[in-house]
C-alpha cells in the first residue's frame, strides 16, 4: 500500500523511530518544517493487524490516544501494553499529542511532550496538530487512521463535534475529580484548595461541552490531610487508567454506549476555573491555616504559594512556601513568626483567626528550597514577621 503525503500540512508532525529490521508493515514518516511538503512512496502508515478496517468487523478494534504530560504517557504505556495480550480486544494505531516545545531555556533544545517520548519508544504512529480542529488532522483521521475508539488523557485540547463523529464507540476521557464537583481545566487543584476527601478519578465520554459526557467509571480515593497535588495526580490517573482497561472490553463489544453510561446530574457541577498566578498570594490576614495549608497542597505543581515577609528591619521579600501543616490550636493573633520548641517544629505562622500554619519547607527567592531548620538559621537572630499590604510591582523590582 504506497501512500503520497503532498496533502499533508506541515503542521502536522508525524514520527515513528526506524527499526532495526524493516518489515512490509512497517513506516517512515519524518518531520518537515520548510513551507514545502514531502512524499515518500513506500510508506505504509496506521499499518495494523487490521489493514481494511472497513471490510473485516472480526478484527480488533482500532485506539486512538490523545495526551499530552507525564500522567498521560503512563497511561499510554499502560494502555499499550494490555494491548499486546492475546485476548486484548484492542490494539492501539497512534498517538496524537501536542506539538514539540522548546523546554530547555539554556540550550534551546526542541523536547517532544512526556506522551510523544513514550510514543516514540513503543513505535507508534504520532500526529502533533497545532490545533485539534485543522482540517488536514481531521482528514488523515477520517481517510487513514479510521479510528474506532478513542482515549483522551490531559489531551489540552478541544475536540471539535466533526473528531467525536469519528470514532464508532465514542471517545473515552479520564477526568481526575468525582464528576460533576469539579469540571473543567484544575480539577485535582480545586479539590485539594477545597479540602475534598475523598477525592477521585472519573471514565467519560466526551461530548462538546467540557466534562459533561455521561459516566462510565469512577472511583473515589481517600487521601491524607497533607497530601499535595504534585503526589495526588499521578495517583488518579494511574486509578482512572485501570477502570479504562476495565471498560474497554464493553465498549468496544457495545454492551456500554453513551446511552447506557450514566448522565451526570447537572444540579451537582462545581466548575474547576482556571488557575491564576495572582491566586498562589497567601493571606494570613483574611485566610485560616487550613485555608493556606490546603492551598499550598493544591498549588503545588503550579503556580506554587508565596507570603512576603520581613526580616528585622529589612525590605519585604517573596517567599514560597513548599510544604506546611496544620496545627490543632488556636493562640492570640499576631503577624510574627517563631520556631516552635522542639526541633521537629516548623515555623509557625499565626492567622487572623489565631489558627497555627507550620511551615515546613521554604523558597525564598532565587535560593534553593530548604527546609525551616535551614531558613530559621539565616535569620541570625533577627524577627521574621508576615506582611499584608504589600506593593507586589516594588517588591518584584528589587
Amino acid at each position: 500500500m504506497a501512500l503520497s503525503f503532498r496533502s499533508i500540512h506541515r503542521s502536522l508532525l508525524l514520527r515513528v523511530p526506524r527499526p532495526s529490521t524493516p518489515r512490509s508493515s512497517d513506516f517512515i514518516i519524518h518531520c518537515h518544517h520548510d513551507n514545502g511538503y514531502i512524499s515518500y512512496s513506500d510508506c505504509r502508515l496506521f499499518s495494523s493487524t487490521n489493514d481494511d478496517p472497513d471490510t473485516n468487523e472480526n478484527l480488533k478494534a482500532r485506539v486512538l490516544f490523545l495526551g499530552t504530560p507525564e500522567v498521560a504517557a503512563a497511561s499510554l504505556q499502560a494502555i499499550y501494553e494490555k494491548s499486546l495480550e492475546p485476548q486484548s480486544p484492542y490494539e492501539v494505531v497512534g498517538v496524537v499529542t501536542q506539538p514539540n516545545k522548546r523546554r530547555k531555556k539554556r540550550s534551546g533544545e526542541i523536547l517532544p511532550t512526556p506522551v510523544g517520548m513514550i510514543a516514540d519508544e513503543l513505535g507508534l504512529p504520532i500526529l502533533c496538530p497545532e490545533k485539534a480542529r485543522d482540517k488536514d488532522f481531521l482528514d488523515e483521521l477520517e481517510t487513514i487512521v479510521k479510528p474506532d475508539l478513542c482515549i483522551t488523557a490531559a489531551y489540552g485540547q478541544y475536540l471539535t463535534k466533526r473528531f467525536l463523529a469519528l470514532p464508532k464507540f465514542g471517545t473515552l476521557n479520564i477526568h481526575p475529580s468525582l464528576l460533576p464537583r469539579w469540571r473543567g481545566s484544575s480539577p485535582v487543584q480545586r479539590s485539594l484548595e477545597a479540602g475534598d476527601n475523598p477525592v477521585g478519578v472519573s471514565v467519560l465520554f466526551t461530548v462538546s461541552a467540557m466534562d459533561a459526557g455521561p459516566i462510565v467509571s469512577q472511583k473515589s480515593v481517600k487521601i491524607d490531610e497533607n497530601e499535595q497535588a504534585t503526589t495526588l495526580l499521578p495517583k488518579l490517573f494511574q486509578a482512572g487508567t485501570r477502570l479504562l482497561l476495565d471498560v474497554i472490553p464493553d465498549v468496544v463489544s457495545g454492551e456500554i454506549t453513551m446511552d447506557t453510561a450514566t448522565q451526570q446530574d447537572e444540579s451537582l457541577v462545581v466548575d474547576a476555573k482556571m488557575i491564576d498566578a495572582a491566586e498562589g498570594r497567601l493571606r494570613p490576614e483574611n485566610m485560616t491555616a487550613t485555608e493556606c495549608h490546603n492551598r499550598i497542597r493544591g498549588f503545588s505543581m503550579w503556580p506554587r504559594t508565596y507570603l512576603y515577609l520581613r526580616i528585622g528591619e529589612g525590605d519585604p521579600i517573596k517567599v514560597k512556601v513548599v510544604e506546611s501543616r496544620v496545627l490543632d490550636e488556636v493562640i492570640d493573633a499576631t503577624d510574627v513568626i517563631e520556631e516552635g520548641p522542639k526541633k521537629s517544629d516548623g515555623l509557625r505562622l499565626v492567622c487572623y483567626d489565631g489558627s497555627v500554619l507550620e511551615l515546613l519547607q521554604v523558597q525564598p527567592a532565587t535560593k534553593k528550597v530548604m527546609d525551616h531548620r535551614s531558613f530559621a538559621n539565616g535569620l541570625q537572630g533577627r524577627s521574621l514577621r508576615w506582611l499584608a499590604d504589600v506593593d507586589e510591582a516594588t517588591v518584584k523590582l528589587k
